[in-house]
């Protein structure tokens, strides 16, 4: 059995300098490697700390230690490297295993820590340790962190992309992809942290002959969402072996976790003969440095939990009708987006895809409680196994008073067309309801029957005071069939005898969301929901994204609030497991683009918008001319960017 390695302790105790938020240390004054010793009697002489009661104790050869329940949480010690059950950690912050640690962590003897810590050995014989843990137990205080990671690597199988590569299409352009921390509903998006270029993780050595599955640690080049370039220590300056992979994935592990689980650190085949004392190298290379917290895996395993669940009833736009809303079932999710199958379809085919966050689905019951139109349902009685969703489950939407001054019928204003998303219409109110929502038509291409009214909040950043698109340079879609052109609001509300919705009941909140032109995600294709699409940002006004689709025209592009739940980071499919569409090829454009000249009618129930189509569909036929899939906005505010980007008007 290996010697454990003393820690050297001040006698005074010297002020705790700042660590970093990762797990690593910095200001370390000294090394020393040669101060060993062997284990002996005065082990079982030491004072143990007494262990909460409610946590399971294990004794073996005299040494105590405490084994996880399941229910209570993990921690490191940031001085030796321990892990065990959190509670059983000294101080309130719980970040060490005993006081000795405590006062040693501010100390010259860190940098001993950092080898004990990648070699996996106990704290010393000085220190009063809450959990002396021999290897075997070590893995066992582990085990749940294992069967997590286990659970992830199920979810997290990668997509085949015909050829696609996120890395190689990154580097080859020198893009930029927009950070995690801008999308709240993503795995990860809220706890993201200081994750960023030089944060050190221990990672698979595939550079390596050895028959068994061996670690290395390796540091972050470049960040693109969740995809991050990765360097083998010892490489220096050379790419030659630069890899791209998905931090969150299950092989990405914090510094220290290979001393935890027992896995071996090997150096990479082809700087094996750089150095002769790796032990020391990594010393010298990772004092100062940062890690992933190590609770990291654990993080990402918990904001992949989705609470939405197959057999769950909602009510949900009517594709067909949008002017009302229908029953559906929750039929799979996939990283929260729902794939919802209308009540009376025999078959299951005839879907819906939305994210849980999505303003288009709500519970049992919305409809009639603020008056939007609803088609009951052929099925009279609920299948066995369907049950209403919570309602809590749903968005919830900002509370506004109604009793004042307020939205009336008839008043005109600019809004995202849900069935033609690169456009910003003149539109009207048609019917208030309650709880803020309205009932709005585009102007010039309603129904006589108000069957293509569209539902959107008061609050919805879809809408925007009479003005909006001159003010930020935006080309306003006029009616269809209005000829007075260039479309001036001051002349068209006198031969209305319409009047402007007051600029005071619009939402002018703008987050800082971060985004910028040119940052590259992935997107809903909004026309066609099933499909995420590889695009960039292109245009920044306030709150509101213009979202061009790569490869694509820009008759494509698609208006979308900044806060949109069909928006992700990059590496968002193949951390859910879900199927990215690569940019399109030329080829593909002219076929499609073909296509739709064919089909391109003018705007009534029957209209599909510009629709974009998979690789693999692109020699099939066009879908059916009657179902449609709309705008799916999320949340309101603005952000002014530059970029002279303008929307084609439609003639």
């Amino acid at each position: 059995m290996e010697n454990t390695k003393d820690l050297t302790e001040h006698s005074s105790q010297s002020k705790r300098k700042r660590r970093d938020s990762f797990g690593m240390f910095d200001g370390y004054d000294s090394c020393s490697e040669d101060t060993s010793s062997s284990s002996s009697s005065e082990e079982s002489e030491e004072e143990v700390a007494p262990l909460p009661s409610s946590l399971p104790i294990i004794k073996n050869n005299g040494q105590v230690y405490t084994y996880p329940d399941g229910k209570s949480g993990m921690a490191t010690c940031e001085m030796c490297g321990m892990v065990g059950v959190r509670d059983a950690f000294y101080s309130k912050t719980k970040r060490f295993c005993s006081v000795s640690c405590s006062r040693s962590y501010s100390s010259n003897s860190k940098k001993a820590s950092i080898l004990a810590r990648l070699q996996g050995k106990p704290p010393t014989k000085k220190a009063k340790v809450l959990q002396k843990q021999p290897l075997v137990a070590k893995l066992a205080a582990y085990a749940q962190y294992q069967a997590t990671l286990q659970n992830q690597a199920k979810t997290k199988a990668a997509v085949s992309m015909e050829g696609f590569s996120w890395g190689n299409y990154i580097n080859s352009n020198s893009f930029i992809a927009a950070p995690v921390t801008c999308f709240k509903h993503a795995p990860m998006g809220t706890c993201w942290g200081d994750i960023s270029e030089n944060v050190r993780v221990e990672v698979p050595n595939t550079d390596c002959s050895l028959p068994t599955k061996v670690f290395w640690i390796a540091g972050i080049i470049k960040l693109a969402g969740y995809n991050a370039l990765l360097r083998y220590e010892g490489f220096e300056n050379d790419s030659g072996l630069d890899f791209w992979c998905n931090i969150c994935g299950s092989d990405i592990h914090p510094v220290g976790w290979c001393a935890a689980s027992g896995k071996p650190l090997v150096p990479p085949r082809t700087i094996q003969h750089k150095y002769t004392n790796w032990k020391a190298f990594l010393v010298k290379r990772l004092t100062g440095a940062k890690t992933l917290p190590p609770d990291f895996s654990q993080k990402v395993s918990e904001s992949m939990q989705y609470p939405f669940k197959p057999c769950m009833r909602v009510e949900v736009v009517d594709k067909r009708h949008l002017c009302r809303t229908r029953v559906a079932v929750v039929e799979s999710v996939i990283g929260g987006r729902l794939r919802l199958v209308y009540e009376e379809s025999e078959d299951r085919t005839d879907d819906f895809w939305c994210h849980m966050h999505s303003p288009l689905i709500h519970h049992i019951g919305w409809s009639r409680s603020i008056g939007h139109r609803f088609k009951r349902s052929d099925i009279t009685k609920k299948q066995d196994g369907h049950f209403d969703t919570p309602p809590h489950l749903f968005a919830k939407v900002k509370e506004v008073d109604q009793s004042g001054e307020w939205f009336k019928e008839g008043m005109k204003l600019e809004a995202i067309d849900p069935l033609n998303l690169s456009t910003i219409c003149v539109a009207t109110i048609r019917k208030v309801l309650a709880d803020g929502f309205l009932m709005i038509g585009i102007d010039g291409s309603e129904a006589a029957d108000g069957s293509d009214w569209f539902c959107y909040h008061a609050t919805s950043p879809s809408i925007f005071p009479v003005g909006f698109c001159e003010i930020n340079m935006i080309e306003l879609t006029p009616p269809r069939g209005y000829t007075k052109l260039p479309f001036k609001w001051f002349d068209y509300l006198r031969e209305t005898g319409s009047i402007a919705a007051p600029v005071k009941l619009f939402n002018k909140d703008v987050p800082n969301h971060g985004f910028r032109v040119g940052m590259k995600l992935e997107a809903v294709d909004l026309m066609e929901p099933r499909l995420i699409c590889v695009a960039t940002v292109t245009r920044i006004i306030h709150r509101l994204l213009r979202i061009h689709f790569d490869g694509w025209e820009e008759e494509y592009d698609q208006w979308v609030d900044c806060e949109s739940p069909d928006l992700y980071p990059v590496g968002w499919c193949q951390l859910t497991g879900y199927q990215l569409q690569p940019p399109a090829s030329q080829s593909s454009r002219e076929s499609q683009s073909a296509s739709s000249k064919q089909k391109k009618k003018a705007k009534s129930q029957q209209y599909k918008g510009h629709k974009k189509m998979t690789t693999l569909q692109l020699k099939e036929e066009l879908l059916d001319g009657e179902d449609y899939t709309f705008l799916q906005g999320a949340s309101d505010q603005e952000s002014n960017g530059s970029a002279n980007f303008y929307i084609k008007q439609e003639p």
